[in-house]
């Protein structure tokens, strides 16, 4: 187990090293050291961006961003994918929507969003519409593969209300929700920094992004593109790492009571013997 986790964790670093040397390709390529600037440029522009301040000001404030689109997107997209997964004219009727929000570009759907919604809510409005079809087609997976024989069991007690929701549905759908919910995340944070780079909102990587473009400060741009692939790696990770956490601590203390229920046992019989 330990030998196979050093392997990936090499290997994992074996792939930033590609990244590296393809970058220093390109730049001997094209000829140009402005475009594709050193890896030690990088590393130094990214480093000064760390230790700024104003960096984690810039992450705050897509990160808000972020949490705010996920939230509505996942809400949306939960109720729409459970809809769907119980009924065939749901799922019928939702579908246009579904494939139109999936397909429509992007640049498209910031333009219209712009006309009709204030610039400070695209970031937030723009990354919902996109995501909603990437939860609810996940949800909807999941409850459709769900054993329908179980479900009868626990209906057979009360009809669907919160309860079943939170204790029969999401936990049979966690794996489903979770792969749906890890590559949420990944696009979400790219679909905001794109519309925070069109919009050009304040204080925000999109336009810090936009601003180090303008001035020609291309080691900064791949510093920022480090920054955020730090973050996804957060946002996506760090939950998941807590729930592991949490489940393994509920299984100790399971393993724990179920122990203590059996000495309890054993002394009551014991006595009872006796």
């Amino acid at each position: 187990m330990g030998q196979n986790k050093a392997r990936d964790i090499s290997v994992f670093c074996l792939g930033i090293v590609l990244i590296g040397c393809l970058i220093q390709t390109g730049g001997y390529i094209k000829g140009d050291a402005l475009v594709f600037p050193s890896v030690w440029e990088i590393l130094k522009a990214f480093i000064r961006l760390l230790t700024t301040g104003r960096t984690y000001t810039l992450i705050w404030t897509t990160l808000r961003h972020l949490i705010m689109s996920m939230a509505i997107s996942t809400l949306i997209g939960i109720s729409i994918g459970l809809a769907q997964g119980m009924s065939d004219f749901v799922r019928n009727l939702f579908k246009p929507l579904t494939i139109m929000l999936r397909s429509i570009p992007m640049i498209v759907l910031i333009v219209i969003i712009m006309v009709v919604a204030k610039y400070k809510y695209v970031p937030v409005i723009a990354p919902s519409l996109v995501l909603i079809p990437v939860i609810s087609e996940a949800t909807c997976e999941g409850a459709r593969r769900i054993d329908g024989e179980l479900v009868d069991v626990y209906r057979m007690n009360s009809n669907f209300n919160f309860s079943i929701l939170m204790h029969v549905y999401l936990p049979l759908m966690a794996g489903y929700l979770k792969q749906a919910y890890i590559n949420a995340v990944g696009m979400g944070i790219k679909l905001t920094v794109s519309t925070e780079y069109l919009v050009q909102t304040r204080n925000s990587l999109g336009k810090a992004v936009h601003s180090s473009s303008y001035f020609n400060e291309y080691q900064d741009i791949y510093a920022y593109a480090l920054v955020m692939i730090l973050l996804i790696i957060l946002v996506s990770e760090l939950p998941m790492w807590l729930i592991r956490k949490a489940n393994q601590v509920s299984q100790s203390n399971s393993a724990e009571y179920c122990a203590c229920a059996c000495r309890q046992t054993n002394r009551n019989n014991r006595l009872c013997k006796e």
